[in-house]
């Protein structure tokens, strides 16, 4: 790390905080790294829980289903624990995919082979779930096996469905550590200004995308450069945001950001749900001369033409109801086509088909839980965590570091016969924000515990501004999130 600038950061976080220089040093050590996700570094040493007898299924290994069978076999003794997975890969360090895509990583940094961070004791079956039977506490593999359970938690993560943007239909569903899945998607995405970082590939395709379109715009042509936000929940709510922030450093380092028209279109309302999250990003988004729209949803993408097309959609004044004594509001709509040279897709993103339409899925896909407690809402011996959980925002590693402690504690306490399970998820999310090369915006927030608008407020690990982008964020992101997330969340201590 820098001298200069580790100094400088310490002498800003003193006369910000007005905390002093040993404490300012703690915020900028390993200390920090475990804040930064929520509170607690390492679990404490508890006394184990017998659980003889009892059959625990997790469906999904990828960072939440293994952190949570780690823990549980940790915090379980004689517990007969299942992993059902197929991907050798899927413990891959996602977060790690923008840094990939803008040439600070390469892929060997993010693939991790699954095996080698199996929990001692637990039984992985390399095949997925294809048929669930709550009623009778059973699954169906693809291998045709068919697995009884007493508890089952299900982390089986989420679809990128890229076949739901018309043009994009070759590409089809992809699972973003699935081999097969990335070949296919690669002979569409990351070509032609075309590219995402939402799987491995696609994120090292999205370097060499930005690189060529750097190129250009430093031979002087004028390009046009498009970033759209789905119109579906998805995980990384900052991941655009992020790409628009890095495209632009690597344009200004070049010498060539006039040269190339910047344009970011969503389909919500705003940048972000914390009210001073999305004014720091608007404000970013000023300076950086970035065209944004609002309530734009993207429905169509050419990659020979190299065109997208968006709905436009939003409310007018209709006719006066009398019984009412009030006015219609009508939904109109409007079709938007947008060329460019270079576009970042998010795709829009789903629960697997298996787990939406079974019994343990609902009408929106999502495994259907109490938000707070990650229980099944119809069944009690089931719990979901990470992206398929059907909760409000958490759908980052952040969110499930917080969510796995409370499925397995909660998931212990029907073990031991509690009625009241009372570890409880707060809706914690954090949101690692890229603004510049060196700088991120720790964008950390919670649901509102009031119930109020917004439906989301701030939870600042550090006391400091949390809307500030800084250099010792960029720090904790680059160098220490990561060894912290394969070497303690998934080894279920932190």
């Amino acid at each position: 790390m820098d001298k200069d600038l580790f100094e400088k950061e310490i002498d800003s976080i003193i006369k910000e905080s007005k905390v002093s220089r040993r404490d300012a040093l703690k915020m900028m050590g390993v200390g920090g790294s475990a804040l930064m996700m929520g509170s607690g570094a390492v679990t404490e040493a508890k006394a184990s829980v017998d659980a003889k007898g009892k059959k625990i299924l997790i469906v999904g290994g990828g960072l939440a289903g293994v952190a949570t069978a780690a823990k549980l076999s940790r915090e379980l003794d004689n517990a007969d624990i299942t992993i059902l997975e197929p991907n050798e890969q899927s413990v891959s360090y996602q977060p790690g995919q923008t840094l990939v895509a803008c040439g600070i990583w390469t892929k060997d940094d993010i693939v991790y082979n699954t095996a080698d961070h199996m929990p001692s004791g637990v039984n992985w079956i390399k095949e997925k779930a294809v048929e669930f039977a709550p009623e009778a506490n059973t699954v169906k593999t693809s291998g045709g096996k068919e697995l009884k359970y007493d508890y089952m938690v299900v982390a089986a993560g989420l679809v990128l469905d890229f076949g739901a943007i018309k043009g994009l239909e070759e590409v089809g569903q992809v699972l973003s550590s699935d081999a097969a899945d990335a070949a296919r998607a690669k002979k569409i995405l990351g070509k032609n200004g075309l590219c995402s970082i939402y799987f491995a590939d696609g994120a090292v395709d999205t370097w060499t995308q930005m690189q060529e379109l750097v190129a250009g715009a430093k031979s002087g042509k004028k390009l046009k450069a498009l970033f759209p936000e789905p119109h579906t929940a998805f995980k990384c709510g900052g991941a655009q945001k992020k790409i628009v922030n890095l495209t632009n450093a690597r344009l200004v380092e070049a010498g060539a950001r006039e040269n190339v028209e910047f344009t970011f279109m969503t389909n919500g309302k705003k940048y972000f749900p914390v009210p001073e999250y999305h004014d720091s990003v608007a404000r970013h988004m000023k300076e950086r001369n970035v065209a944004s729209f609002f309530e734009h949803k993207l429905v169509a993408i050419d990659p020979v033409k190299k065109e997208a097309t968006f709905e436009k959609h939003w409310m007018e004044k209709g006719e006066f109801d009398p019984v009412l004594e009030e006015y219609a509001e009508v939904e109109k709509k409007e079709i938007v086509v947008k060329p460019y040279d270079f576009c970042h897709v998010i795709p829009p993103q789903k629960a697997p088909k298996e787990i939406a339409d079974s019994p343990i899925g609902s009408e929106k896909g999502w495994v259907p839980v109490n938000q707070e407690t990650l229980q099944h809402e119809k069944y009690p011996n089931i719990f979901a965590l990470g992206d398929v959980a059907g909760v409000p925002l958490g759908k980052t590693g952040g969110s499930a570091r917080k969510q796995y402690r409370v499925v397995v504690e909660n998931l212990i306490a029907m073990i031991e016969g509690k009625k009241q399970l009372e570890s409880k998820y707060n809706g914690y999310t954090v949101c690692p924000l890229i603004t510049d090369i060196g700088k991120v915006m720790l964008a950390e927030f919670k649901w509102n515990p009031n119930g109020d608008k917004p439906a989301a407020v701030a939870a600042p690990s550090f006391p400091l501004d949390p809307a500030q982008e800084r250099w010792l964020y960029w720090a904790l992101k680059v160098y220490l999130l990561k060894p912290m997330t394969i070497y303690g969340m998934l080894p279920g201590r932190a």
